[in-house]
């Protein structure tokens, strides 16, 4: 069956390749961005692509269990490389604004809480700390079964970033709502077979 050649194929590639293949898109879109490839404005080009990035990465993640739930593809053991590439590109997406964007420390905090798609976005990220800092094996014995409880921030935050980037981009773009749409599908895969256990 194709699903089992899916697996067995999966089962053959290690970790670290998920990784280096990761971040392939950060070291090339860096690369353009110091060659002149990324246009008028190259600080603005690499804030977006890091960040479209990393919600592209938070979507597979969000992806994973429902391709082994319902097409029985298990891709588990990539979550967390998946997971942790996506803080990746989030946080090398709030660097580039801070550092070689704003630039000026009380202009970023005027812009954290005055404007809305910063605001929504910084909070994305603030969420995605703790979700990076127990994303090993020492957290999961600890932490129990409130590890799973701390891991549906996940959720929120696909939710939150998908918003950032409908409030980032200017005028009406079907590209950042498209995205939203794919989170909430993929959540209510999720939603789907919990309220059914709950009846049962």
């Amino acid at each position: 069956m194709l699903q089992d050649r899916i697996n067995g194929l999966a089962r053959q590639v290690p970790v670290w390749a998920v990784w280096l293949l990761g971040l392939v898109p950060a070291v090339w879109t860096f690369y353009l961005g110091l060659t002149g490839g990324l246009g008028a404005e190259p600080i603005k080009a690499l804030e977006r692509e890091l960040g479209e990035v990393a919600l592209q990465l938070v979507i597979l993640g969000l992806c994973i269990t429902p391709l082994r739930r319902y097409l029985g593809v298990n891709l588990i053991r990539f979550r967390r490389a998946v997971g942790l590439l996506a803080f990746t590109y989030v946080s090398l997406h709030l660097l580039v604004w801070l550092v070689l964007d704003v630039q000026i420390w009380a202009q970023i905090w005027a812009d954290i809480l005055k404007r809305p798609y910063v605001t929504v976005g910084f909070t994305a990220f603030l969420m995605m700390i703790p979700l990076a800092l127990t994303s090993n094996d020492l957290s999961l014995r600890r932490l129990g079964p409130r590890w799973r409880v701390l891991h549906r921030l996940t959720y929120a935050v696909a939710i939150l970033a998908a918003v950032h980037f409908i409030w980032l981009s200017k005028g009406f773009q079907i590209e950042p709502l498209v995205y939203l749409a794919v989170i909430l599908a993929l959540l209510g895969l999720r939603w789907r077979p919990m309220r059914q256990s709950r009846r049962v």
